[in-house]
């Protein structure tokens, strides 16, 4: 019998570790820009087409490499940043794991062109698949250009399930920013088919931030900064006023390197606490500096992720340095004790004559005289009692009404059996007057039970079904705005939006670009009622950015949904009767009215025969 355990070849290794640390073009582009920041570049060209499917280029003007390290490079482990294990305890550079190139040559059709300052001529590597094609030397600038071509070409499986180019785009742009955003000492330069997306100079940091996310945050923006003996605290906060109701644009770095760390996020949150809507969501820039002793950053292929050794006091000085910062430029109310708020004289106006204060005397004032207020008697009258036949007309409102009788309803039946009740006798529809209960649930009659609906559940169906009719026959409901709103969006959801004008003008919205980051809304759908359509917006991209399907029909769903969600928020209110009719008509003349488009009831259905039950 034969071994059964053997080596895997390195190509099929490398495809395996590709698993892990390139899930798609962005992953490989965070790679690639964080090896040439290792590489002490002054400048840094990202180049992209068809987002990254077919091109990721990177070009830097680094220390370049030798003609043996370009090759050695793409050798699985291969890497200069460590010697041994007590290595990993003090990392401060980016890539030092010495899988990243490995693993994307073993995908990918790769291109390498590198030249260090003192030789005369470069490098020029070729591999594909891992499979090493060609090495020969090559005149290129000083520096370094790998081009990374077809990405995934030889594992189809991988390549369909990429997102959309707007999607994939969106990642891009994210892992583009993070590493622009905490080294603003170097310039960065973005293309993306042949078009600038991005160009900032060296800057400090705050020039870095506007250059990137646009000049209104200039006004933004406020400082935050902290030392102590475990952490140094430098960044920025947004003001409250400015928060948002898209996550985003919010960002950790330690070390010099981005991170997702919910447990500081909350220390954030909390900071905001009362300051800024539920449904908001803070803007921040912070930068962590600690030992590198005491933290680990290799415990997830992408090093996203760190362990720090007391994260809990992390936390509590985090928390209060954005405190002090909020309280420091007078974005919370403060109370001054020392002062007696009776001692605060205003001064008088230039003019005004003072005078003296005069006394009036009542000489027939009598201190010992009491004043007896008359009483004036109520006449007590024994109650009646009402009879029944005084209360019965006011609480019969059915007693017009002849119901015939009818077999229960089956659970198989469900909803199609109200809504055979309601649509066969309309004279019911006419007699029976819906109410609102606690200005919320909307009761109502159908000859076998009574139903109750949530008005705001109903109206996610109501729209849901409109704007998924609206995307089929490309006959939009739109109401054009007298004054145009500008909204500011971060990077990667201007992307986004742009990507998707064609699908947001089928669900109503007349959008343009207008500047950097920046979108004109010229129009907005005929059913939204929503005034702050800023607001309504960033909802409406929150929800498209938590979904995980792909491709355009889906997209347009997602987009259904998140917008019948925004617009559909109801806010405690007494509805008319004709509302309440109008909510009832339309509902049932949806395809699938008991189900919101999220899959939760619309309506509960009680039958008289378990309300009958109920009083036994």
């Amino acid at each position: 019998m034969s071994d059964l355990i053997h080596l895997l070849p390195d190509s099929v290794a490398n495809q395996i570790a590709a698993g892990e640390v390139v899930q798609r073009p962005a992953s490989a582009v965070k790679e690639l820009l964080e090896n040439a920041v290792d590489s002490g570049a002054t400048h840094i060209k990202l180049i992209i087409k068809d987002a990254g499917k077919t091109l990721i280029q990177v070009i830097d003007n680094g220390c370049g490499l030798s003609e043996r390290d370009a090759r050695m490079c793409f050798e699985r482990h291969a890497t200069s940043k460590i010697q041994n294990a007590n290595d990993l305890m003090a990392i401060h550079t980016l890539g030092f794991r010495g899988e990243a190139l490995a693993s994307i040559a073993s995908i990918a059709q790769v291109e390498l062109k590198s030249k260090r300052n003192d030789d005369e001529v470069g490098t020029c590597v070729m591999i594909e698949g891992s499979e090493f094609k060609s090495q020969s030397p090559i005149s290129t600038p000083e520096g370094t250009s790998i081009s990374v071509k077809n990405l995934f070409f030889n594992v189809p499986a991988r390549r369909n399930f990429l997102k959309s180019n707007t999607l994939e785009l969106k990642y891009i742009v994210e892992e583009f920013l993070r590493v622009a955003l905490v080294n603003p000492g170097i310039a960065f330069t973005m293309y993306n088919q042949e078009r600038i997306l991005h160009q900032v100079p060296a800057s400090n940091l705050k020039q870095r931030l506007v250059a990137l996310m646009g000049n209104a945050y200039n006004q933004r923006l406020i400082p935050v900064g902290q030392e102590s003996g475990i952490v140094n605290i430098h960044g920025f906060i947004g003001k409250p006023e400015f928060a948002k109701k898209t996550r985003g644009e919010q960002y950790f770095f330690t070390n010099g390197r981005f991170i997702k760390n919910p447990y500081l996020h909350h220390a954030i949150e909390n900071a905001f606490q009362q300051l800024i809507p539920k449904d908001s969501f803070p803007t921040y820039f912070i930068y962590l500096t600690v030992d590198p002793k005491t933290i680990d950053v290799n415990i997830h292929p992408t090093k996203t992720e760190v362990n720090f050794q007391d994260i809990k006091s992390i936390y509590a000085i985090l928390h209060s340095s954005v405190r002090q910062s909020i309280g420091k430029f007078n974005l919370t109310p403060s109370l001054d004790f020392e002062t007696e708020p009776s001692m605060e004289i205003p001064p008088l106006p230039e003019g005004a004559e003072v005078k003296p204060p005069t006394i009036t005397v009542d000489p027939d004032y009598n201190p010992f005289e009491k004043k007896v207020r008359p009483q004036f008697e109520i006449p007590l009258q024994p109650r009646n009692r009402i009879t029944e036949d005084q209360w019965k007309p006011l609480y019969d409102p059915l007693k017009d009404v002849h119901f015939k009788t009818e077999p229960k309803p089956s659970e198989e039946q469900g909803t199609q059996h109200i809504l055979s009740n309601w649509d066969t006798d309309a004279s019911l529809k006419r007699r029976i007057r819906p109410f609102q209960a606690q200005n919320r649930y909307i009761v109502s009659a159908t000859p076998s039970g009574v139903v109750i609906i949530d008005p705001q559940k109903a109206r996610e169906r109501i729209y849901y079904e409109r704007l998924v009719n609206s995307f089929e026959t490309s006959q939009p409901f739109m109401q054009h705005q007298l004054h145009p709103q500008t909204i500011l969006l971060s990077p990667e959801d201007f992307e986004l939006t742009i990507g998707m004008i064609d699908i947001f003008e089928k669900a109503g919205f007349g959008i343009r670009e207008f500047g950097k980051n920046t979108i004109l809304i010229e129009a907005i759908p005929a059913d939204c009622i929503e005034e702050n359509i800023t607001g309504l917006f960033e909802s409406i991209l929150e929800g498209l950015k938590s979904g995980t399907d792909d491709g355009k029909i889906k997209l347009q769903t997602r987009l259904a949904k998140s917008l019948s969600k925004s617009m559909s928020i109801f806010r405690k209110a007494k509805l008319q009767t004709e509302e309440m009719e109008g909510i009832i008509e339309q509902l049932f003349a949806c395809q699938l009215p008991d189900l919101a488009p999220d899959g939760t009831p619309t309506m509960i259905f009680i039958s008289f025969d378990d309300l009958d039950k109920k009083f036994k």
